[in-house]
């Protein structure tokens, strides 16, 4: 059976973009003088990596009286707005048309629609009326590995099928003045909005061969990463600190996954992580034993851009596609759950 590949990939980002700078001057107004830590927490703003950032919506729109109608309108529009322009510079990169679709997976946690993303944009892109639509919601940062292994197994089960794969994020609609914890200052620190596209084939040539897919759950996890949802919209939930649990847990959990393959980490010629923060890089490059300053694109791409969840890491992946992979890349990515997903791709 012919395994799957990536044909084309695609990035987007909104139009608004967010300094640093303006960011923290942001949460000072929003949390200085009301929340007791927020001295403590402050400086996230100056050692989170993160230069700037694109939003779906201007910064000032923030400190507005914002609630769940708001916040979920301001989704459907950005969103969508960002799956059509990722998804069409994919598929002019792939040579097709939204038509030749087969199907198309959907991953977004940052907000809750129905009818679908998809559907939504589908009179707009053009899609045939028997496209196979498979939205995919709750997997975080971890969506797009995640995904990427969904949309692969699709792929391979239909030889020749054309599938379509859109991770779109709009993690600045969490952005909570009314929350006064740490969690939310950290997000209001880290969080950008982004998209990217993918088109996969079970066939010849591509960019890359999707060799193996994995994913891994730690036990009692929960509280570690995810949203809560009140009359006001999703908050975000931080109670571990990600960096040492990955520091401690990421190596053994990856060697794991890629056992299953019949590898090991030394069959890695290249990483592409997914960057949830400037300590998250590097503690992904302590647990995986690699140089200091190896994942210098991760850490381009969150300066950039922040952190997007689910999209970033292939904005990491379009990077290394620029330079050349080499034979085997990992790519791996943790998540709600507490999870990691991890795929390996081959070298076209």
């Amino acid at each position: 059976m012919k395994t799957a590949r990536i044909v084309s990939l695609a990035t987007a980002v909104p139009p608004h973009v967010i300094s640093q700078a303006d960011a923290a001057s942001f949460a000072t107004s929003a949390f200085g003088g009301r929340f007791d830590g927020f001295e403590q927490v402050a400086g996230v703003f100056m050692t989170s990596g993160i230069r700037r950032r694109h939003a779906v919506r201007p910064i000032d729109w923030y400190m507005q009286p914002l609630g769940w109608p708001e916040r979920s309108a301001a989704y459907v529009e950005g969103a969508c707005a960002l799956f059509i322009d990722a998804a069409r510079q994919a598929l002019g990169k792939a040579g097709l048309k939204a038509l030749d679709i087969d199907t198309v997976v959907t991953v977004s946690s940052t907000g809750i629609t129905t009818p679908s993303l998809d559907a939504r944009v589908a009179g707009e892109m053009g899609f045939k009326t028997g496209v196979e639509r498979v939205p995919v919601f709750g997997l975080g940062c971890a969506g797009g590995v995640s995904g990427l292994s969904i949309a692969a197994r699709l792929a391979q089960s239909r030889p020749g099928s054309n599938v379509l794969l859109v991770a779109v994020e709009t993690c600045t609609l969490s952005f909570r003045s009314d929350q006064l914890t740490k969690a939310n200052v950290v997000a209001t620190a880290l969080f950008g909005d982004g998209a990217a596209a993918l088109v996969l084939r079970a066939d010849e040539g591509g960019l890359a061969e999707i060799e193996s897919t994995a994913q891994y759950t730690w036990p009692d996890t929960l509280d570690i990463m995810g949203w809560s949802v009140d009359a006001e919209g999703l908050g975000v939930i931080f109670d571990r600190s990600i960096p040492p649990f990955a520091e401690e847990h990421f190596g053994p959990a990856a060697r794991l996954m890629l056992e299953r393959s019949g590898l090991s980490l030394g069959d890695i010629d290249r990483f592409v992580c997914h960057p949830g923060g400037a300590k998250v890089v590097t503690a992904l490059e302590r647990a995986l034993s690699l140089p200091q300053g190896l994942l210098a694109d991760e850490r381009a791409v969150l300066e950039e851009y922040g952190n997007m969840s689910a999209p970033t890491v292939f904005f990491v992946l379009e990077r290394a596609f620029a330079k050349g992979l080499p034979k085997r890349t990992l790519m791996t990515a943790m998540g709600p759950g507490f999870s990691a997903a991890t795929a390996t791709l081959l070298a076209a």
